[in-house]
């Protein structure tokens, strides 16, 4: 079996979105299984927050916000003279797992905030891969995508998936744009995971209900809230999609997707299934 620095071997991986959750999670699994882990964040504060744990292959790095394309020239700099460093000659592996979103039917969706989701879930991501691919190449390395658990249309979060229908674009064209050099991209997709922003779906309902259009929804809005305290309640903890990242990280022939968190399953078998019937099971549940 291999011990933690063996399975690591000091390759460095760069992780976003590292202030909580999953992100955090990921990073903290994957430094103590001996990976260098660049571990970004947009605040000084989150960054500080990383630095105390004295973990010696976690390399906190802030700001990268992913709505800032000028974040990145620095970012990948900061990666490459650490990475030289400590002997290695590329990076082994992007994570691209930055992003939120937000519970509201498309009608009364912020789309400010929404252009800020886009940015961050993939024009920035983009930006991100066009920058280190260098460094991946060197490394022979791979890219994984953080991502909900099918591309089928989920009702009130439409800001979060519908940047996964494009995430699962992005993928699928990088890995074979990609095959000639042989670094996969590979989709970890998650159902329920018990993080802090996916626990508070009836406070943002009340938010929408309160809107002036928001009374239009309020039956439907009341019965998912009430469906969605139920599903909180099984949440799988982020721990386990941080181990399911090591596993893709370290298999030679990683799968191009795997699935990990509550109703998970579920999801990918409405994926499946033909588009019309998929969609009249979720619009008879309305």
């Amino acid at each position: 079996m291999l011990t933690n620095q063996q399975a690591g071997a000091g390759r460095g991986v760069l992780v976003t979105g590292c202030s909580s959750g999953i992100g955090r999670a990921i990073a903290l699994h994957l430094a103590r299984r001996g990976f260098t882990v660049f571990a970004t964040v947009r605040r000084e504060a989150d960054r500080a927050a990383l630095a105390e744990l004295e973990e010696p292959n976690l390399v906190p790095i802030c700001p990268l916000d992913l709505t800032r394309p000028a974040d990145i020239p620095p970012l990948v700099d900061r990666i490459e003279a650490e990475l030289a460093r400590r002997g290695q000659a590329g990076l082994y592996a992007l994570v691209n797992n930055a992003g939120g979103g937000g519970v509201a039917p498309v009608e009364l969706m912020d789309t400010e905030a929404f252009r800020v989701e886009l940015e961050t879930r993939l024009s920035g991501p983009v930006a991100l891969v066009q920058a280190v691919l260098p460094l991946l190449r060197r490394g022979a390395g791979r890219i994984v995508w953080i991502v909900t658990p099918a591309i089928i249309p989920t009702p009130y979060v439409a800001s979060i998936h519908a940047c996964d229908f494009a995430a699962n674009c992005l993928a699928r064209t990088l890995d074979i744009e990609l095959a000639p050099w042989g670094i996969p991209v590979v989709q970890v997709r998650c159902g329920g995971i018990k993080t802090a922003k996916g626990l508070d779906t009836v406070a943002q309902t009340e938010a929408i209900l309160a809107q002036p259009r928001g009374e239009l929804y309020r039956g439907q809005l009341e019965r998912w809230a009430r469906e969605m305290a139920d599903f909180d309640r099984h949440r799988t903890p982020p721990e386990r999609v941080a181990e399911l990242v090591s596993a893709a990280l370290c298999a030679a022939w990683p799968k191009h997707r795997y699935h990990i968190g509550h109703m998970a399953a579920a999801a990918a078998f409405l994926e499946a299934l033909p588009q019309p019937l998929a969609d009249a099971i979720l619009k008879a549940r309305m």
